[in-house]
């Protein structure tokens, strides 16, 4: 189903669509879509990272054949974890639901992270009704259920927090937790 998409980074010129794609999925505030700029913004306006670090802010685009942005994804490293990373954005085209897309995308993602040996991805959501879809694409990919914070966003709107454990790319390679020593968890 996903004939003829493509996974590549975005572009300071996708800002625009990056709003648009926002704003059609119709599940965001005008906060929340606002936020979501200022990420890419700082994203797109960021230095390099020293040698080694990553990134406070990842983007993806899914393209069409025509080199159309259909969809973007944003992550980043959850500070003071070790191979945590947070997925902040996954959002695609309402007209691709359904195609595979965002799978591709969060694929994608997912490969990247366990290139760098990333143990796990950070997902959260809303109990809303019309958020029903996003927690079933979460589950059907692998994601469970790892919290909720009741009435978190709002009355009756309960934070549901999501997780996946990464096999790394090194697989078998065991952590040590003298790595940080002094560091109980």
């Amino acid at each position: 189903m996903t004939s003829g998409l493509r996974v590549f980074p975005v572009a300071a010129a996708h800002r625009g669509r990056i709003a648009e794609l926002l704003a059609a999925t119709g599940a965001f505030s005008d906060p929340e879509m606002a936020v979501a700029l200022e990420l890419f913004d700082e994203a797109m306006s960021a230095a390099a990272p020293a040698a080694g670090a990553e990134p406070d802010y990842s983007f993806l685009g899914v393209f069409t054949p025509r080199n159309e942005l259909a969809g973007f994804a944003c992550w980043g490293p959850t500070p003071d974890t070790d191979g945590t990373f947070d997925l902040y954005w996954l959002a695609v085209d309402p007209s691709l639901a359904g195609t595979g897309a965002g799978t591709l995308l969060l694929s994608e993602v997912e490969q990247r992270l366990r290139a760098k040996d990333a143990r796990m991805v950070v997902a959260e959501t809303s109990s809303r009704d019309d958020y029903e879809k996003t927690r079933w694409f979460y589950a059907k990919r692998g994601y469970t259920e790892a919290g909720r914070v009741a009435d978190f966003y709002a009355w009756s709107d309960d934070r549901i927090i999501y997780t996946k454990r990464l096999q790394p790319a090194a697989a078998g390679v065991q952590r040590s937790t003298q790595e940080h020593p002094g560091v109980n968890r």
